[in-house]
């Protein structure tokens, strides 16, 4: 499971890049905007705002599920679809960002699609 933790090596993505205000879409539409990212190896992920789509709460989507990097566009590409993001375990506080339970509940629920 740890794979979901981790980028894809063909994301395009960089050790220590920086994706924060990069916009993040889902083969169905725009998810939102990273807002912040984790870098630490084994829980790299990036909390997403999602804007007005699900009621201006953000989400973490783990670093595994990154299928592109586009740096020119600045636009992150996600293998989940929008419906999918939305009903991946809820986000409420950067505490859970260091939460097992958390993380684990959120690592198996998208290694599971």
């Amino acid at each position: 499971m740890s794979s979901v933790w981790m980028y894809r090596q063909d994301s395009g993505y960089t050790s220590r890049q920086s994706l924060v205000g990069f916009t993040v879409e889902a083969a169905d539409g725009v998810v939102g905007h990273v807002d912040r990212q984790q870098d630490q190896p084994g829980t790299q992920h990036l909390v997403v705002d999602t804007g007005v789509w699900v009621f201006g709460r953000s989400v973490l989507i783990p670093a595994g599920v990154v299928t592109a990097i586009d740096t020119d566009a600045r636009t992150v590409k996600v293998a989940p679809g929008r419906e999918q993001i939305k009903a991946a375990p809820r986000f409420t506080t950067d505490s859970e960002t260091t939460d097992h339970r958390y993380l684990s509940a959120v690592g198996n629920y998208y290694h599971s699609l």
